[in-house]
This record gives structure tokens, sequence and C-alpha cells, in this order.
């Protein structure tokens, strides 16, 4: 049984953000069973492990990670990357398309959400800031940028390569970072793009497995 390691409290204004929804997503999508354990960040309730406990998974402390039998996880994107390899849904088995997956998977990773996550860290977490308000123009046009230049890739198509796979499942939580803002109505393609992902029935029921966490 694959076990997700999930926070079981964060912030309200990051709830639905966290990175471990993009391996939930992936696990529904591939109709792979598992389980989710809990990682408290202060105090934890009973049944939580203890973030000290949780090095011995993640390294860095962060989350997501996953374990499947003898293996050990870390990073998002290699665990989508795993969960992928083992469905044809979100990964072709062989040719041309498959390298474009992986290559949409990095760009999504590398290109879109640098930007989009410095963005969503100055508005959620630092907007009172100094040092955010002078940073926040320059980094909102970055991101302005990069909206623009993955709406001509997308014009005339419905999914980054063929039908959904792993590429669109992290290409929208990327997008999902930007919910705050009105960035993605000004690029009405992508705008429908990511409102087609997030109306898959899995991503659904990843993100009401990850909000049910939040009991409080």
């Amino acid at each position: 049984m694959i076990t997700v390691y999930a926070f079981g409290w964060v912030p309200p204004q990051v709830r639905g953000l966290v990175r471990d929804l993009r391996v939930r997503w992936a696990l529904e999508e591939a109709g792979i069973p598992y389980r989710v354990a809990l990682v408290s960040l202060e105090g934890g309730r009973p049944g939580e492990v203890a973030r000290d406990a949780y090095h011995a998974v993640q390294p860095f402390g962060q989350i997501p990670a996953m374990t499947d039998g003898d293996l050990t996880l870390f990073e998002s994107g290699a665990m989508v990357h795993y969960i992928a390899e083992r469905s044809r849904t979100l990964l072709p088995e062989s040719g041309r398309e498959r390298t474009l997956v992986i290559q949409w998977m990095f760009a999504a990773i590398n290109t879109l959400e640098p930007p989009i996550q410095q963005l969503a860290s100055i508005d959620l977490g630092n907007a009172d800031q100094a040092w955010a308000k002078e940073r926040r123009p320059t980094i909102e046009e970055w991101v302005r940028n990069r909206l623009a230049q993955l709406a001509s890739c997308l014009e005339g198509r419905e999914h980054l390569v063929e039908g959904f796979s792993a590429a669109d499942l992290l290409m929208s939580t990327v997008l999902r970072m930007l919910r705050h803002t009105t960035l993605l109505d000004e690029q009405p393609v992508v705008a429908e793009y990511y409102r087609r992902c997030e109306a898959r029935p899995a991503f659904e029921k990843a993100l009401q497995g990850q909000m049910s966490a939040f009991g409080d």
C-alpha cells in the first residue's frame, strides 16, 4: 500500500495548494489505492507523525513524501512521474507522445512554477513587507509573460499533449496557485484549460481528501 505524507494543518490561505494534492490526484487518476499519513506542524493531534520523526522520511522536512514498500520518494514531480509510469492514462508507454509529456512535466515545474510560486509567496505570506511590495510588479510581469507563452502553446488544443496526462496534472496544480489573482482570466485559453483539468472527478476526490485533514 502506498503511503502519502501530508500536513495535518496549514494556514487557511494555502489549503488546497499543498503539493500532496498533485500526488493524491495522480493516484486517483491511476486508480491506485493509497493511505495518508498526516504530519504535525506544531503539537499535532493523536496519530500524526511528529515533525522530527518525519525527517527520517523526507530529509528536508517538506510535504509531500511517499513510500511504496521499501521505496521512499520525495519531490512531488518525482512522485507523479513514478505513479504515471504505472498508468497509461497519465503517461504513454512509449513513443513521441511519452517524450512530450515528460517534457511538459518538466516545463510545469521548472518554467511555470518558479515565478508563480514567488508571486503566491508574496501575496499569501508577505504582502505587507516592504521588499515584497517592491518586488511584486516584476514577478507579476514575469508570470504574465509565462501565461501568454503557455496560451500560445495551448491555442486550439484541449491538453498539452493529445489527451489528459501527467503534464496537465502538474501544470494545472501550478496554475492553481494563481487562484487568488485575476491573471488567468487575462488568458482565456489558459483559464479554460485550467478549469477543464480541475473538472475531472479524480481531482475533486483528491482535493476533498486534502481538505478533510483540516477539520478545524
